[in-house]
């Protein structure tokens, strides 16, 4: 049986993650990369990094209903640094830190992260438009 868990925890788990990605003296970064995600956040990436996105510090909103949304206002926006297709992120602190992974793919594709071309060029501009972090409710 899997532990339900009240929205105040859910909110305080998403919140802490999002602070993970705001420590530091700067931004945190997202990197996007070919391939499938390593097992564990822990491990070394894989694949080409085909784009690495500064965040905004702070990266994301409080929590709400367990769900901290990525500020993306300005449009978050960089260039294709490969070519190659996107299928996977990696989020790191301003110090280089691995905070978390996801999935990455097109429309439909059931990703973590939505890209409206996955398909990456280099020097095609990239832009995240809207993100967030959830915490789910649990059983």
């Amino acid at each position: 049986m899997a532990l339900g868990i009240s929205t105040a925890v859910r909110n305080a788990l998403a919140d802490a993650f999002t602070a993970r990605v705001d420590a530091g003296a700067g931004a945190g970064v997202l990197e996007v990369r070919t391939g499938g995600k390593p097992a564990s956040p822990n491990d070394a990436a894989t694949g080409t990094l085909l784009a690495s996105f500064t965040l905004a510090d702070p990266a994301y909103a409080a929590a709400a209903n367990g769900v901290a949304a990525l500020d993306a206002t300005p449009v978050l926006t960089t260039t294709g640094l490969a070519a190659g297709t996107a299928g996977w992120f990696r989020v790191k602190d301003s110090a280089g830190n691995t905070v978390g992974d996801g999935t990455a793919g097109g429309s439909g594709s059931g990703a973590d992260m939505i890209w409206d071309n996955p398909v990456i060029a280099v020097g095609q501009t990239l832009n995240i438009t809207a993100g967030s972090v959830t915490q789910p409710v649990g059983g």
